[in-house]
C-alpha cells in the first residue's frame, strides 16, 4: 500500500467521528466519510505529499455543508432519550447540556469548535480546512464558546444571532 493510502486510512477513525458529531446520524456520517475517501482516492494526484488529514477533513465539511444545502432545511435532530426527565442529574445531565448547546450554533461555529475541541486541529489547521482567514476562525471559537457557556450558565440554549462575517 503507497504511502497516501496508508496516511489516508490512519485518519479514518478521526473522520468517522468529526462526521458523527456533525451529523448526529452514523449511516449518513458513514456515507460522508466513504464519499471523502472516494474523492479523495480518485483526485490523490492533488494532495501535496505529506499528511493528508487537513484536505480529508476539508472534502468532509463541503460534503456535509453541501448535504444540508440540498436539504433546504436544517437538518432534523434526534431528540436525546430522556431530555426532560427531571431525575436526570450529573454528567449525563450535563453532557445533554452541551449536546444542545452544541447544537444551538451556527455551522460554520459548530465546525470550526469540533475541529479544535474534538479534533485537536490548530486554529490555522482549521482555517485551511474551512478555507477561511484565521481572524474568521478565531471569532468563529470566540463566538461558539460564548454560546455554549451561556446556554449552560443559564440552564437553556440561547439562539445564536447570525452576523454578517460568518
Amino acid at each position: 500500500m503507497a504511502a497516501f493510502e496508508k496516511n489516508v486510512e490512519a485518519t479514518i477513525p478521526a473522520l468517522r467521528r468529526y462526521a458523527r458529531a456533525l451529523t448526529r446520524d452514523s449511516e449518513i456520517a458513514d456515507n460522508l466519510v466513504e464519499r471523502t475517501l472516494l474523492r479523495a482516492l480518485r483526485s490523490k494526484r492533488r494532495f501535496s505529499g505529506g499528511v493528508a488529514r487537513d484536505r480529508l477533513y476539508a472534502i468532509l465539511t463541503s460534503l456535509n455543508h453541501d448535504r444540508l444545502s440540498s436539504l433546504a432545511r436544517p437538518p432534523t435532530l434526534s431528540p436525546l432519550e430522556g431530555n426532560d426527565s427531571p431525575d436526570v442529574t450529573g454528567s449525563d445531565a450535563e453532557g445533554r447540556d452541551i449536546e444542545r448547546a452544541l447544537s444551538a450554533l451556527i455551522e460554520d461555529q459548530r465546525n470550526a469548535f469540533l475541529l479544535v475541541v474534538l479534533e485537536g486541529l490548530t486554529y490555522r489547521e482549521v482555517a485551511e480546512v474551512q478555507g477561511i482567514p484565521i481572524s474568521t476562525v478565531t471569532s468563529r471559537l470566540a463566538r461558539a464558546r460564548d454560546a455554549i457557556k451561556n446556554a449552560l450558565e443559564e440552564g437553556g440554549v440561547a439562539t445564536p444571532r447570525k452576523r454578517s462575517d460568518q
